[in-house]
């Protein structure tokens, strides 16, 4: 029992080292539900620790990542081979045939097929074991690598034969090949998420679960980097946005209700004094007109804050219910406004691509000149700013020792109802180098931007 503490103790460690709110009491919780579940059972395990130690949807890939660490499916080679002969065939040379022309190979491909066309989870579960057993190590390295498995029997290649199987005649190119196409997709993904789970669990009993943990472990969505997120991670990224749209609008709402209150309602006022002999003892107001204030964005558009960019655009056009008139400029040395690349409905990382293809952006280097940009933007559309109008400028105020333009800026601001700066750089980078982000600050406040969860806490002070 002893050591089923010490792994419990360490596995909940690893969540919260990994990013994920644990609390003791939760895990108490846990070690109770243990107690009135059958042990043995794994997945009955999992639903158990899943149930009292995640929160929240996103959480639940670094979860599953580290239960499958601590609380693995097989040891060792936790499998024997599917046939007695070799995985791989060697030519005349010794060395081992291409994947195309091995016959032993061949014949794996042929019982992944099966798999993959029955969809027999626990049989590509087996599978995955041998063929990481088989193909995950080099010749001559002790290392464990998913990308041997891949190339030596390269799933995807089956999918033209595994969609003439499942449509068996059927006409090509309507409902029934989509649904084929996408569940024969689901499935070559389980595989392939099996494949690098196994290598984990592989690399885990050579180099230590805590060191494995680390390094295959992805901060929770909340905490993920703007610049360091993987495509599918900016995806999970874009789906975060409307939520939060939503909430900063639920807000907005209640505070303005709840805000100063209008004018005196004079008619209103008297009427209720009748009932205290024309003492007025409640005063009514007339409701406060909520406002609704325009947003223009200036946003940096460099290589270096790119992802950042893309997300905080996102965000703005998720909110661009709570404005009369948004509009959006990027930079680099030039400025361009872009604004018609992200009309509603628009699908954003389009819009991007568009953007970073038409827009006029590019004035003579190619590298990030705040000073020409703010002057360029104040030339053209300066009076896009009003006293109506919120700015948002999004960039790592670094403009390569040029001129920053602080006193077009400063006019731009004082004629702005509010204006913020979101930085993507940690707190500690500021001004080193070419940054000038305290020299910004002292013109609008600067917040770091980093993250989701820093997102909503300038969107709390923003409300």
């Amino acid at each position: 029992m002893g050591s089923l503490i010490d792994r419990h103790t360490a596995f909940v460690a690893a969540l919260r080292e990994a990013g994920l709110p644990v609390s003791v009491a939760e895990g108490l919780d846990a070690v109770r539900a243990l107690r009135s579940v059958d042990l043995l059972d794994r997945e009955t395990l999992r639903a158990a620790y899943a149930a009292t130690l995640v929160k929240r949807p996103t959480h639940r890939p670094v979860f599953d990542t580290l239960f499958d660490l601590w609380y693995p499916a097989a040891l060792g080679d936790g499998s024997t081979p599917a046939s007695g002969r070799p995985a791989r065939t060697k030519g005349e040379d010794g060395r081992p045939l291409p994947p195309p022309l091995d016959p032993a190979v061949q014949e794996r491909r042929r019982a992944l097929f099966d798999l993959l066309l029955a969809g027999d989870d626990a049989g590509l579960r087996r599978f995955a074991r041998t063929a990481v057993a088989e193909y995950g190590q080099a010749e001559g390295q002790q290392s464990w690598f998913a990308s041997g498995v891949t190339r030596a029997l390269s799933p995807e290649t089956l999918m033209a034969n595994l969609l003439n199987a499942v449509l068996n005649g059927q006409e090509r190119g309507g409902m029934a090949e989509r649904v084929a196409r996408r569940t024969i997709n689901d499935r070559i993904a389980r595989f392939q998420d099996l494949v690098a789970t196994e290598v984990r669990r592989r690399i885990a009993e050579d180099t230590g679960v805590e060191r494995t943990a680390r390094i295959s472990t992805r901060p929770p969505i909340e905490h993920l980097d703007f610049n360091r997120a993987s495509r599918a991670e900016m995806a999970a990224l874009r789906r975060e946005v409307y939520p939060l749209a939503r909430r900063l609008a639920s807000r907005l709402v209640q505070k303005q209700r709840a805000g100063n209150r209008g004018r005196l309602d004079f008619r209103r006022t008297v009427r209720a004094s009748l009932a205290s002999g024309g003492v007025p003892l409640t005063t009514h107001h007339r409701p406060r007109r909520p406002h609704k204030p325009e947003l223009v964005i200036l946003c940096d558009a460099s290589d270096s804050v790119s992802s950042f960019a893309h997300f905080t655009l996102l965000l703005t056009f998720a909110l661009r219910e709570q404005f009369t008139k948004v509009r959006a400029f990027a930079f680099i040395d030039g400025t361009d406004e872009i604004t018609r690349y992200f009309a509603p409905g628009a699908d954003v990382a389009d819009a991007m691509t568009r953007m970073a293809e038409e827009a006029d952006l590019v004035w003579i280097t190619g590298r990030s000149n705040y000073g020409n940009a703010i002057k360029v933007f104040a030339d053209r559309w300066g009076d896009a700013v009003t006293s109506r109008t919120s700015l948002l400028v999004l960039g790592d105020a670094r403009s390569n020792y040029g001129d920053l333009s602080l006193p077009v800026l400063r006019t731009l601001v004082d004629r702005a109802r509010h204006a913020y700066w979101l930085n993507p750089e940690p707190r500690a980078q500021w001004d080193t180098g070419d940054s000038a982000a305290s020299r910004y600050a002292e013109l609008l406040p600067m917040f770091e931007c980093r993250n989701l969860a820093q997102l909503a806490a300038f969107i709390e002070e923003l409300a």
